[in-house]
């Protein structure tokens, strides 16, 4: 494994605080690999063998129930997923796969349960991670079940221009069809939604979306602080 991975591992609020000798105690028995892009790096109801780490790339955690499939979260570095699985020794609830060339490090389930019970700031540490998790749960939760298709989408824009240093204009990291999964809209409703926000400030150029008004934009989506991951709100005069 590179130095620099674990120096970013490291950083993760998991393993910041944790002794130099649980660290590489696990970085010793944990590896480095790259994937390429759409491919299936574990499926739902299998054994929760290693907690994933990605350094680059990025990761769709999605769910199949008779038939259907539906995207449940996207993950960009540096981010663990699995955590709870791993934790709980029991199988994945969702299926993973790479949205790109991904680098993802991966640490022994076994390994990371013993240390949690020799290393009391990683067990406190993993209590936070998982208490992140579930506050972050309820709140896409709440985005699904209180805001219209137009106003997730909306959000979501907002919040995709802020984490790239609120700028104006970006690419969609992801493919349609899996950022429609993710709103909980069919691609059709996405591809109308998209277009139905052109007179609300947003402009489109292939997979490129311009912010034009972001006053006009973020009163479609109406911040909430309770909905929303965001420190500042979203418009400039809002």
């Amino acid at each position: 494994m590179r130095e620099e991975d674990k120096a970013g591992i490291r950083e993760l609020p998991l393993f910041r605080e944790v002794s130099s000798e649980t660290f590489q105690g696990l970085m010793a028995t944990s590896y480095s690999q790259v994937f390429p892009p759409k491919l299936d790096l574990f499926g739902q109801g299998d054994r929760a063998d290693f907690l994933h780490i990605l350094i680059e790339g990025g990761v769709a955690l999605h769910a199949q129930w008779n038939g259907r499939d539906a995207v449940m979260t996207l993950l960009r570095p540096v981010s663990s997923f699995i955590l709870a699985a791993c934790i709980r020794d029991m199988p994945y609830l969702m299926s993973a796969r790479t949205l790109e060339r991904s680098t993802i490090v991966m640490i022994p389930a076994v390994d990371l349960r013993a240390a949690i019970r020799r290393d009391g700031d990683l067990a406190a540490a993993v209590m936070f991670e998982l208490a992140g998790s579930y506050r972050s749960m309820v709140r896409q939760s709440k985005n699904l079940k209180l805001r219209t298709a137009r106003e997730r989408l909306a959000a979501w824009l907002l919040a995709q221009a802020h984490r790239q240093g609120r700028v104006n204009s970006f690419l969609l990291p992801v493919e349609k069809r899996d950022l429609a999964s993710y709103l909980g809209m069919t691609p059709e409703s996405l591809s109308r939604a998209l277009g139905g926000l052109k007179a609300d400030g947003i402009a489109l150029d292939g997979a490129r979306v311009i912010i034009t008004d972001w006053n006009r934009l973020a009163a479609v989506a109406a911040y909430d602080p309770l909905i929303d991951k965001l420190i500042d709100k979203w418009g400039e005069d809002t």
